[in-house]
């Protein structure tokens, strides 16, 4: 059993190495990452790193300004295009790969073939987003096969929801009118009649600029005009044609897929489709972007393997970052889905988060050092990290559509300044040794049986002395793991409590022994018998992995 290590990489800018960085710029003037980037090298430094899979987003095709006509794709209009790049959750053809991509933009399917034998080959597995709630709006596929009918293709636009036989949700007699200039510089404007549904579930013709405006709404059969009643006998001609989608791509060879929105879609659908794709992918996984703490257990009933832990563990883990909450409070956190634990994925970023480095969460890289340790170690289920941030990326520049909001965009044709520096051997000492706490982290949590396969043991229960700190037990088979985190900005010196439960639950005798930090490699002899307390010296932001031999 090895624990699951999940490395996102936002294929478009992490091998872009060029550092014009023009606010709004094309990508002639900042460049694009490519696959091919991502070379042997490359992942082989990532499975050093401790990575068992990496998440490729954004390599299904989807709008954007730039204009790939000459290759036979189809040209959006860009008022319906959020940046110069696009979003990469407003899929124009979910048969093709983004030609931002490609090296070679006709053989831009190989090209991702080619990075799916490196990964695996590298020892890696390979995940990619599914965005089964929406679409681009000008959706349309040029690389579907032959008998495939495209999303739409034969809708009766005179019916605001038909479930057997409509993929979109019509506004009948209503054309499209967001608030937004619907030129663009263009001679012509953004024609929709009649309106369709904007991917939010905005069921209107007229959505704000806060909404997904880009994006058009899929119909599984759910009539939200009618508050939301089922229509899922006969079966929704979407079920069939998204199904035959994830089929496609798992014939590729891919590993698993990243569900965006997955909440946004009936769970019957994800029943019926995780069913399906498993019966001929045995082996595929399913991890679900699911933000409601009371839908966890039915999407996972539907066969999510993974469920984003984003409402518990990350706002916990952020809010104790931030000294918004005691530490205490991740004891609540994980004790909400103890009965689901081994499926909810454990995160302190992504594409749709903040930077822990930026000013608008932490402003320090070295203060998320705690919260990893503990997120990593603290049970068996996955953990999933955001790329560059093993050197503290910042997320604070100002790159266009995207705005300084503390993320790297998603919007913008860009490249990562720490990524940059690390590919030229310019990062600071903080960067070097930040990378080398999540290296040396990662792969305790891979290596070591405690955390792979034994049993987990909170001790902050008896220990609420300790508002900064936290402590944890694991243990499997011969060995203990002490795991001690300090989010505090100074040095602490702490006496942990191992009650006598501890010892009975876990099977431990009674016993003095020599253990040794496996983030420092220091040595100390340790009591452990439940009427003495276990002392040790915390540095600020730091941590100590205790392991001992019983």
């Amino acid at each position: 059993m090895e624990k699951v290590i999940i490395y996102q990489i936002f294929t478009r800018l992490f091998g872009n190495r060029n550092t014009s960085r023009i606010e709004n710029g094309t990508i002639a003037e900042n460049g694009c990452g490519k696959m091919a980037d991502i070379n042997d090298k490359v992942l082989a430094d990532l499975k050093k790193l401790g990575v068992s899979h990496v998440w490729y987003t954004g390599v299904i095709r989807h709008a954007t300004q730039t204009d790939y006509s000459a290759y036979g794709i189809p040209r959006q209009h860009p008022a319906v295009v959020k940046g110069l790049a696009g979003s990469p959750y407003a899929i124009t053809d979910y048969y093709d790969i983004d030609p931002d991509l490609a090296t070679d933009v006709a053989a831009r399917m190989s090209e991702f073939e080619q990075l799916v034998e490196r990964s695996h080959k590298a020892g890696l597995k390979v995940i990619i987003d599914f965005v089964p709630n929406h679409v681009a709006r000008q959706y349309h596929s040029i690389c579907k096969p032959r008998g495939v009918k495209d999303l739409g293709q034969g809708d009766d636009q005179t019916q605001g929801f038909l479930p057997e036989k409509n993929n979109f949700y019509y506004c009948p007699g209503q054309r499209f009118s967001p608030y937004f200039d619907l030129y663009h510089g263009e001679k012509e404007p953004y024609i929709e009649e009649p309106a369709r549904a904007t991917g939010n579930d905005c069921f209107h013709n007229a959505p704000g600029k806060n909404d997904w405006y880009e994006t058009v709404k899929l119909n599984y059969g759910v009539d939200y005009y009618a508050g939301g009643t089922h229509h899922f006998e006969p079966m929704p001609d979407t079920w069939k044609k998204m199904t035959d989608i994830l089929l496609f791509w798992a014939k590729k060879g891919i590993d698993g897929f990243r569900c965006d929105m997955a909440e946004m879609v009936p769970a019957e659908f994800w029943e019926h489709a995780t069913q399906t794709v498993k019966k001929k992918h045995r082996d595929i996984v399913f991890i679900g972007e699911v933000y409601n703490p009371g839908e966890y257990r039915h999407y996972i009933a539907a066969g999510f393997d993974w469920l984003y832990d984003k409402v518990g563990m990350y706002d916990t883990m952020r809010s104790v970052i931030c000294h918004h909450a005691p530490t205490e409070s991740i004891s609540s956190a994980w004790q909400q889905t103890d009965d689901i634990r081994q499926h909810m994925l454990y995160f302190l970023e992504n594409h749709d988060e903040q930077r822990i480095a930026s000013d608008f969460f932490a402003a320090n890289a070295e203060r998320g050092i705690p919260a990893l340790v503990a997120s990593a170690l603290m049970q068996q289920n996955p953990f999933m990290l955001y790329f560059a941030q093993e050197y503290g990326e910042r997320g604070m520049d100002r790159e266009g559509f995207s705005g300084n909001d503390g993320r790297t965009t998603i919007f913008d044709y860009w490249s990562v300044d720490s990524l940059c520096r690390a590919s030229q051997k310019k990062l600071t000492t903080t960067e070097k040794r930040l990378h080398d706490i999540y290296k040396r982290t990662l792969n305790i949590a891979r290596s070591e049986k405690a955390v792979c396969e034994g049993v987990f043991f909170d001790l902050m229960y008896v220990n609420r002395h300790l508002q900064r700190q936290y402590v944890f037990l694991r243990r499997a088979k011969g060995e203990l793991l002490l795991v001690a985190v300090n989010f505090d900005d100074r040095d602490a010196e702490i006496s942990i409590n191992i009650p006598a439960h501890a010892f009975d639950y876990l099977k431990i005798k009674q016993q003095r022994t020599t253990a040794t930090c496996l983030l420092t490699r220091k040595k100390q002899q340790m009591e452990l018998r439940d009427d003495t307390t276990v002392s040790m010296t915390l540095p600020a932001y730091g941590a100590n992995v205790w392991k001992m031999s019983l």
